[in-house]
């Protein structure tokens, strides 16, 4: 399972009248078609804008496009905002998360280990570069990767659940049956967690 988040990036600069209109829908519309049109009005200013507004504006429009399961268009906006900002964790987060969905395990694992080197807390980019590792066979690396994501935001269910599969895989059924457990505590409704201690033969 990844953690399939996409962050979205608030343009900065103050405006009025039509451009505060565009600006508006490329931070926070729930219509991809209406944040894809104000962003791209955004990215078509070019110079107008600043760096930091145009990178924003790409990389929304690229959460707009993986949303609506376009891959291509959003890897291409997500690198457009890395070559305006190259540390910019959240665009190399992203990015990867449009290769998983194009099932490109090294370049979605590159761009998990990028974003990791430039925010070192960010817990889930571990969750998702375990999920990885994990669908490679790598099942130790997965493991160690939950481990990290764990450290550094113990209340994330999601990792708990995948390092129960990848615990499983290894034959090590009573540690798969505590992170279960573990997730069902942080989440009562969580139904992954429900069912995975069923198929172990254990009742939630």
């Amino acid at each position: 399972m990844k953690w399939a988040l996409v962050f979205a990036l608030a343009l900065t600069l103050c405006a009025t009248g039509v451009w505060a209109d565009e600006r508006d829908d490329c931070n926070q519309s729930a219509d991809p078609d209406r944040r894809i049109r104000g962003c791209t009005q955004v990215i078509e200013r070019g110079e107008k804008e600043t760096r930091k507004n145009r990178s924003f504006a790409y990389d929304n429009r690229g959460n707009a496009y993986y949303k609506m399961g376009e891959f291509d268009r959003a890897i291409a906006d997500f690198s457009a905002a890395i070559a305006l900002n190259p540390n910019d964790a959240i665009a190399h987060y992203n990015r990867g998360n449009a290769y998983d969905g194009r099932a490109e395990l090294d370049r979605a694992i590159a761009d998990y280990t990028k974003a990791i080197a430039i925010d070192p807390k960010n817990a889930v980019a571990y969750t998702n570069r375990g999920a990885e590792y994990y669908r490679k066979g790598e099942v130790d690396r997965a493991i160690a990767d939950y481990d990290e994501a764990i450290k550094r935001k113990p209340k994330h269910a999601i990792a708990y659940n995948n390092r129960s599969i990848a615990y499983q895989e290894k034959g090590e059924v009573d540690r798969a049956i505590a992170d279960l457990r573990k997730a069902l505590e942080i989440n009562p409704s969580d139904q992954d967690a429900k069912e995975g201690l069923k198929r172990l033969g254990v009742t939630p």
